[in-house]
């Protein structure tokens, strides 16, 4: 008798059929790999949206800080002008009371250089000069107030007679003399100094 033993052959198909062909290997590791870039390419994609979003709100943000800065440099540039227009007005208020004093000088000055019979009419300041107009009735107080004006030291040397008229009295028996003058007034802070 002839005994065929057919667990051999049933444990060879067993065998044969755990062991996956080349073919299938291949197929198997290209789904692998498949699966994973798959996964990658999610995971990048997802990565990539993530850093886009906080992109995004980084731009908003700094858009919203853009205009919030320049909200504040069309306040400093406003500060700026009015510090501008302030500082020009300090400086002619101070101008003006470094001049203020001016005409109080000038004035005070030919009244005490005034002599006797001898009157004005007429004073005018221009920037650089005064002009004055007058009536006296003897010529040496003309050349007197001129003397005077000129020692007074708040006048530039040189005081200038433009003219002058003599004109007869009827009464009492005479004459009026019209003159005009001309002179530099200085500044008390003008003035040099004296040698001492």
């Amino acid at each position: 008798m002839i005994h065929i033993n057919l667990l051999a052959v049933e444990r060879k198909a067993v065998k044969r059929a755990a062991l996956l062909t080349p073919a299938q290997l291949i197929t198997a590791a290209s789904a692998a790999i498949l699966i994973v870039a798959v996964l990658y390419v999610g995971w990048r994609y997802r990565t990539l949206q993530q850093q886009s979003l906080a992109l995004d709100q980084e731009i908003a943000l700094a858009q919203q800080e853009t205009a919030r800065l320049q909200g504040v440099m069309r306040q400093l540039q406003q500060f700026e002008q009015q510090t501008a227009r302030l500082q020009e007005r300090v400086t002619l208020v101070e101008q003006l009371r470094k001049t203020q004093t001016g005409p109080v000088h000038l004035l005070d000055q030919i009244s005490l250089a005034l002599p006797p019979m001898l009157w004005l009419t007429e004073l005018k300041q221009t920037e650089d000069s005064v002009v004055i107009d007058g009536r006296c009735l003897a010529i040496t107080s003309l050349t007197d107030f001129v003397s005077n004006l000129e020692a007074s030291g708040y006048f530039k040397r040189s005081v200038d007679i433009v003219s002058s008229q003599s004109e007869a009295l009827p009464s009492p028996t005479g004459e009026m003399i019209r003159f005009s003058i001309k002179a530099q007034f200085q500044q008390p802070g003008d003035q040099p100094k004296a040698a001492g």
